[in-house]
């Protein structure tokens, strides 16, 4: 403690208050954003700054604020890896959106690859801090994970008074993360000095709510000859950052930050928090009751009789009795899962970043068996006739025994990884993957009947998210390439095509088969008839939601239409008028899905951790 007096004397009392002395005490650098496997010279870029910071001797560590790859790929991390252990001072690196949301391991890979996903280290008399943020597998608005928010507070609330603490995020910590607001109320409790991100690809001085922070710039070249990153020096009364050219000059500093003692209790600002004040004016729909799971929730919830079984981040499947919310019984696997269970004859089947398949009893979770794969597995499964129908990451579709886990026929000619959950007819299995293709197999041997591209050679506008429909000897889905598009569901041929206000992945079907809903990025529901051979839109309605990417499913029951959205509002549209009935907002993350039961009741989870049941009066 006395070493920690001496050294906050010296770093907050400078001599010259505004003038930063000649030297400074140490210096560090932050390079963000260098997609390997993205932009053709990412990785000439980023052999370029490796070399350029292993040239400067003064350089104490460097940290990589996410979206090092483009996709989160097995392939793309290793490359980066590769670039990366050639740095011969320490270096710290956290994931972004781009590591997380495509990931074909589940965010698995990351973990091997680099051997951790949040850092903690002091230097200097400092604490320098980095997690995660997400959005991990399914497109939202980013998040950082509620494992990594009980982390951030385990550590902040042991530092010794006064320490000074750096905090990084792939991130800036304002709306576009959504519980934002959480990890800024964590920092607060601290000394926090300063939090850099990268994310929006350019140098910008931020704020976040009172903590001093800034943006950092892409490693990418864009259309200079070389790409860049920041150097941060630390003086005793401010730190500063300067833009680096690998082999060039260091740029001026572009910020700089005063350094002292954060009393942010002294802050009067009233800084926004997401508002639940629609809750009021719907008074006829209330919970029952809620769960807040300790870690994130990736997937959907699957309900069978009395019972509800839903799976979370840790590696843990859990049981409750669906009408009171009491734990029944859970189940642990190795690895993270973002599989939505399938329950059918006494049997729970769900996939884990742990590279297997598992099945176990409903009553009791007891493992019945286990199919080990390849790779790490982020597909939901579907079951029908006794048959078990699941993708993976590793070009690979298969059938599965239900009642004995033997492996029935297996097709290897799958482009990308598969996350969806397939919908199945009696004469074949449908599904996305992450390699622009669109897939029906044979049921009975597993045969490719046919597939189809929505014609783009980027990866990102594959036709993966969606949980396909069928009705009428059509497959509905939908895609990031903001089109809607009915297939033959014989033969693949495009029976009608259509990109007028319709959204990227978020589809539903009628109880009765008769329509198709399609959710808008812009705050509008279409409905068309599943029926007949040319488009035919019945009808369009506002649903109150705003800008939206959520791709999870709608469901329909009882005269509502249950629209999840990426910013925790559940809403409840009746068909037959176009009008909303009601809408309730839950949290700011998420919903994964939404399950209709009896007597005006629906289920469900959130990204963030939430298992509901809600009541309409």
């Amino acid at each position: 403690m006395l070493l920690l007096l001496l050294f906050q004397y010296f770093l907050f009392a400078a001599p010259t208050p505004g003038q930063p002395p000649s030297a400074p005490a140490f210096r560090f650098a932050i390079v963000s954003d260098t997609h390997i496997g993205g932009a053709p010279t990412a990785s000439e870029d980023l052999r370029r700054t490796v070399a350029d910071i292993n040239a400067d001797s003064t350089l104490a560590f460097v940290v990589i604020s996410g979206d090092v790859t483009e996709l989160g790929s097995d392939v793309e991390l290793a490359e980066a890896h590769e670039i990366l252990r050639h740095l011969n001072k320490p270096w710290y690196v956290i994931p972004g959106n781009h590591d997380t949301k495509w990931s074909e391991s589940g965010n698995n890979s990351f973990l091997q690859v680099f051997g951790y996903e949040r850092f903690y280290f002091e230097y200097g008399g400092f604490v320098f801090l980095g997690c995660n943020s997400g959005p991990n597998m399914r497109m939202a608005p980013g998040l950082v994970p509620a494992e990594d928010l009980r982390w951030l507070d385990s550590i902040v609330v042991q530092l010794p008074a006064g320490q000074p603490l750096v905090f990084f995020n792939h991130y800036p910590l304002d709306e576009g993360l959504g519980n934002w607001y959480k990890v800024t109320d964590i920092l607060k409790k601290a000394n926090t000095q300063a939090a850099f991100c990268g994310h929006g690809h350019a140098n910008k001085i931020l704020s976040a709510e009172g903590i001093p922070a800034a943006m950092c710039r892409s490693n990418l070249r864009a259309k200079a000859d070389t790409g860049a990153y920041n150097i941060v020096a630390v003086f005793p009364d401010s730190l500063t950052l300067s833009e680096r050219r690998p082999g060039g000059r260091t740029t001026a500093p572009w910020h700089r930050i005063a350094l002292g003692q954060r009393d942010f209790s002294a802050d009067t600002t009233r800084y926004s928090r997401p508002d639940f004040s629609i809750n009021e004016r719907y008074p006829q729909v209330r919970p029952l009751w809620q769960i807040q799971d300790p870690c994130d929730i990736g997937a959907g919830i699957a309900v069978s009789g009395d019972v509800a079984v839903y799976a979370n981040t840790c590696g843990n499947v859990k049981a409750v009795f669906w009408k009171n919310g009491t734990p029944k019984w859970a189940f642990s696997a190795l690895g993270k899962i973002y599989s939505t269970p399938a329950i059918e004859k006494g049997r729970v089947v769900f996939a884990s970043a742990d590279s297997a398949i598992y099945c176990i009893s409903v009553y009791s979770g007891e493992l019945i068996w286990q199919f080990k794969t390849g790779k790490a597995i982020v597909a939901s499964p579907v079951i029908a006739d006794g048959v078990v129908y699941i993708g993976s990451s590793e070009g690979k579709f298969r059938a599965i025994s239900l009642q004995s886990g033997a492996l029935l026929w297996e097709f290897g000619g799958v482009e990308g990884f598969v996350e969806t959950r397939p919908a199945v007819d009696a004469e074949r299995v449908y599904f996305g993957s992450w390699g622009t293709y669109f897939y029906a197999l044979n049921r009975k041997d597993g045969a490719l009947a046919w597939r189809w591209s929505n014609g783009g050679s980027n990866r990102m506008l594959s036709p993966a998210a969606v949980f396909p429909v069928l009705a009428d000897g059509k497959v509905f889905i939908v895609a990031p390439d903001r089109f809607a598009t009915a297939l033959d569901a014989r033969t693949g041929r495009v029976v009608w095509r259509t990109d007028k206000k319709v959204g990227r992945e978020s589809i539903g079907i009628s109880a009765d088969q008769q329509t198709i809903y399609v959710k808008s990025m812009t705050d509008t529901i279409t409905a068309f008839s599943a029926k007949g051979s040319t488009l035919q839109q019945k009808w369009q309605a506002p649903a109150g939601y705003g800008y939206d990417i959520a791709p999870s499913p709608m469901t329909e029951r009882a005269g509502r239409l249950f629209i999840p959205t990426d910013k925790g509002v559940l809403i409840a549209l009746n068909p037959a008028t176009q009008k909303v009935e009601w809408s309730h907002r839950l949290c700011n993350a998420l919903i994964n899905n939404a399950v209709p039961l009896p007597d005006g009741r629906v289920l469900g989870t959130t990204m963030d951790g939430l298992v509901f049941l809600l009541q309409e009066k």
